[in-house]
């Protein structure tokens, strides 16, 4: 067979074999089998996430599994930490742990398959209700796990980040220097309000990509962020997705909250305009559409001028 061929023959098999994982996917088959007790039969890469851990939906004759493993430092640690928080807390908002392996190339958690459920959006009023009353539920916990600080360490506030260099922020294109420093004053004031200590169960990765509605319950993942911080910030950072992906404004669910706004527009003005995460090259353009609709949030919520905004 000449190389044309081989090659059209390849591609072929590529597209007609859906099932067949790549090959370090396929490495991870029998420790995926020895940690379930369990024959896999079919196993299909998962498509999404902002990382390049490796996502595989995995088939026995009795049930199918979600499996994430890590493949870099960066995957690995989050695997970690998240296979942690599930060690700590347990509820019917996480999916049922199946199977940990702190192993040192990849680390394999095994969790329900949930991709059954239904993943907004779009969105329904139903489906926002349902959430809202779970995140209340959750933030109802306290004692837990480590407190924000401990997770997240000492961050610099993001509209103080914006003023120390506003550059990056401003090659957006949202608004020009005078209306940066016309806003600033403002923005820090409030930002500066704003607490992220607190008592309550917070996730802090709340979105659509982050959640699921089952017929009996509102399940959340990516758990590798959670720790006990202020909840009223931990809803806030789920509004402006909400809000892009065609569901009601930020204020509609958190009225009268200035401090809120102005902490969640910052996080995202300071982070969307640096330059790609190579371990998460799509997490730029989420925080970009994210402080599309957190920007003018602010500006309501503070009267501040108008941006120019254009849909990402």
């Amino acid at each position: 067979m000449n190389g044309i061929y081989m090659f059209l023959f390849i591609i072929y098999l590529i597209m007609n074999c859906p099932d067949l994982p790549e090959k370090p996917e396929r490495d991870l088959i029998p420790r995926i089998e020895r940690l379930i007790g369990a024959k896999v039969l079919s196993c299909k890469p998962v498509q999404g996430g902002y990382t390049p851990a490796t996502r595989l939906i995995c088939q026995t004759a009795m049930a199918s599994f979600f499996v994430k493993a890590g493949t870099t430092s960066l995957t690995c640690t989050a695997l970690r930490r998240e296979a942690s928080v599930y060690s700590q807390v347990h509820g019917p908002f996480m999916p049922d742990l199946i199977a940990w392996e702190d192993d040192e190339p990849a680390p394999i958690l095994v969790l329900e398959d949930l991709s059954k459920a239904e993943w907004p959006p779009p969105w329904t009023a139903r489906q926002i209700d349902l959430v809202l009353e779970q995140i209340d539920a959750i933030h109802k916990l306290t004692g837990l796990l480590e407190p924000y600080a401990h997770v997240h360490g000492a961050r610099l506030p993001g509209w103080r980040t914006v003023a120390n260099d506003p550059e990056p922020f401003l090659h957006l294109g949202f608004v020009d220097m005078t209306w940066l420093e016309r806003a600033l004053p403002a923005l820090l004031e409030y930002e500066a309000r704003c607490k992220t200590d607190g008592d309550n169960l917070t996730h802090w990765d709340i979105r659509s990509d982050n959640l699921c509605i089952t017929e009996n319950r509102v399940v959340f993942v990516d758990w590798n962020l959670a720790c006990l911080s202020n909840p009223e910030l931990d809803l806030g950072f789920w509004l402006p997705s909400l809000a892009y992906e065609g569901g009601p404004q930020p204020e509609q669910i958190i009225p009268d909250a200035p401090e809120i706004a102005a902490w969640v527009s910052g996080f995202f003005a300071a982070r969307a305009g640096l330059h790609d995460i190579p371990d998460a090259p799509r997490v730029r353009l989420v925080q970009r559409q994210q402080l599309e609709t957190a920007l003018p949030w602010v500006i309501r919520t503070l009267h501040l001028p108008p941006a120019k905004l254009t849909r990402i």
